[in-house]
């Protein structure tokens, strides 16, 4: 802002005083919009490297969910024997596999915001936020690779008579998968900026993505856990998205209309406690990386 100041002469000079915006958000938003080019690059470049030097390229995506999914089917389908409340067996565990692989790649991704990107935020500036966000989005690009599969299979399951058929409930889809990558997002960069000064989060990650998936109705349906403990795993909010999506598509169990509310709360206060420490952690993260 422009003052008008007078010397000790008696005369005025203008003098610009650079003060913080309050609204921060606000002008986090204008900022990146403007850097949304960059935003398209840094995402053009995370899908190139993702499986660069590699024979079969982005099959991988293809290959890796058909293999994990046929695993989670014997293993859980078939040997233990869980129920999967009428749905198709592969289906139903595709249908987890592929919602969990999404929230997992884009937590760990934007987790190594700092660390993977030192050298590139030492050299030149640009909103810190553009990091995570391509990453997320990129992520995308093998979740929509994934999901077409998973909707092939589908139709071909309807096809064939399986009994399964989608309502207008799946209308709600999209709003289910920006949930998931808000949510993995606030966490990512949650985590991002803590391992700036503790690094053993970075090991613990992955560690704690195993615990969290098997509290979360990936591997069975909710209908398998008791009744007086289905309170507790629903405020996971992980849990509300995935029985949404299998009730979507699959007409089993029911849409926690209410836990889905408390989870989309949830999912918005990670996200803004995420961004203001990631905020606070990028003006001297140098220092400590």
């Amino acid at each position: 802002m422009d003052r008008e100041l007078t010397d000790s002469k008696g005369q005025e000079k203008h003098v610009t005083v650079i003060l913080p915006d309050k609204s921060f958000l606000k002008e986090d938003l204008r900022e990146l919009w403007q850097y949304r080019e960059l935003i398209r690059m840094f995402v053009k470049r995370d899908f190139k490297t993702m499986y660069a030097q590699t024979v079969l390229g982005p099959a991988w995506f293809i290959l890796t969910t058909l293999f994990s999914s046929s695993v989670m089917t014997l293993v859980f389908g078939q040997i233990a024997d869980i129920e999967t409340d009428g749905a198709p067996q592969f289906l139903f565990y595709m249908a987890g596999n592929i919602l969990w692989s999404n929230f997992s790649g884009c937590l760990t991704g934007t987790a190594g915001t700092f660390t993977a990107n030192a050298r590139l935020m030492g050299k030149v500036y640009f909103p810190r936020l553009c990091v995570p966000i391509s990453t997320v989005l990129s992520k995308q690009i093998r979740f929509g690779i994934q999901a077409a599969l998973f909707f092939i299979l589908y139709l071909w399951s309807v096809w064939e008579g399986s009994g399964i058929h989608p309502g207008w409930t799946a209308l709600l889809t999209p709003f289910l998968i920006l949930e998931i990558m808000a949510l993995a997002m606030g966490c990512g960069i949650i985590v991002a900026s803590l391992t700036t000064k503790y690094r053993d989060l970075a090991v613990l990650i992955n560690f704690g993505l195993q615990i969290w998936m098997y509290i979360t109705p990936v591997v069975y349906p909710l209908s398998q856990i008791p009744e007086k403990w289905r309170g507790i795993m629903m405020l996971n909010p992980m849990a509300p998205v995935v029985e949404s999506f299998r009730r979507i598509w699959f007409g089993t169990g029911d849409i926690p209309g209410g836990y889905l509310a408390v989870s989309a709360c949830v999912t918005l206060v990670i996200l803004i406690i995420g961004v203001a420490l990631f905020r606070r952690a990028q003006r001297s993260f140098m220092d400590t990386i």
